[in-house]
């Protein structure tokens, strides 16, 4: 099915060095711009990570240090990216968890504000999960009617990614309106609802140290906006102010803000965090 897109999306995939969004590094990273018209570019860029190559990534990936050592470090592709991911949304499989967090740290790392905030963010795992409950091969097999490993050489960023976005316009195929009898069942083919419903949690970093909170008056009701939808806010999620108004904190506790910049949090969780103490400030 041709997605309904009102600006570009980028479908991709990553492979890592491992899965530690503050040590470990990209070693390939490809993906398929799609556009409003039905235009499709692809890339596959290898990343030399300036690490080691653990021994059982290469076993996993087929990915040796051989393969990335004259390839371009992420820092001397960042501009390039950026020039290409601009305005655009991302869609991925298990990509809201672990591949666009990777790639904000990796943008950052680099020295540039990437701003993952103003991008829908389609997760085809979450979708599947929320629907069928299984992982990508089976999901492969499940909307496209073919096993995986017939179409595809398993664990390369490349293969997965063709597969994720057969997988995901598969889905819209199958949920689309007049094909499930179940209301529940029925997925549009509209980009702020498939990022909606690929949300698996109300993270405001993507490490989760701060989450948004309906806001309620003294009497614990709800308070609603303008459209009738609750009024959040950040409060944090780790800590001795676990609970607390994010920005209630920073005006409490300004060497809060120092000791978290100083810690070892990811950098998106620094950056989210700025971006409130800036806020607040401005908003004074």
């Amino acid at each position: 099915m041709k997605l309904n897109l009102t600006k570009p999306l980028v479908i991709f995939d990553l492979e890592t060095t491992g899965l530690d969004l503050v040590n470990d590094r990209i070693i390939q990273i490809s993906f398929i711009k799609v556009y409003p018209d039905g235009k499709e570019e692809r890339e596959n860029i290898f990343i030399n990570p300036g690490k080691s190559i653990p021994a059982e990534v290469t076993l996993l990936t087929g990915i040796s240090d051989a393969d990335v050592a004259d390839a371009p470090t992420f820092k001397q592709k960042a501009k390039e990216l950026t020039d290409r991911f601009t305005g655009c949304d991302f869609a991925g499989f298990n990509s809201n968890r672990f591949d666009v967090p990777m790639l904000a740290e990796e943008f950052l790392r680099a020295g540039v504000d990437f701003d993952f905030s103003k991008c829908r963010l389609i997760d085809a795992q979450n979708i599947y999960h929320k629907m069928e409950r299984r992982n990508l091969a089976a999901a492969y097999k499940f909307y496209c009617g073919r096993k995986m490993e017939d179409d595809f050489e398993a664990h390369r960023a490349d293969q997965d990614t063709e597969a994720t976005w057969r997988v995901l316009q598969g889905e819209l195929e199958m949920y689309a309106p007049g094909k499930q009898e179940e209301e529940d069942r029925v997925l549009n083919n509209d980009m702020d609802e498939l990022a909606e419903f690929s949300r698996m949690n109300d993270f405001v970093d993507f490490a989760g140290r701060m989450i948004w909170c309906d806001m309620t008056d003294k009497d614990g009701n709800v308070l609603l906006d303008a459209a009738g939808k609750p009024r959040q806010h950040e409060v944090f999620n780790f800590g001795k102010y676990r609970g607390w108004d994010v920005a209630e904190v920073l005006h409490k506790d300004p060497g809060y803000y120092s000791w978290m910049l100083a810690s070892d949090f990811t950098y998106n969780t620094k950056q989210v965090l700025t971006r409130i103490r800036l806020r607040e400030f401005n908003n004074k």
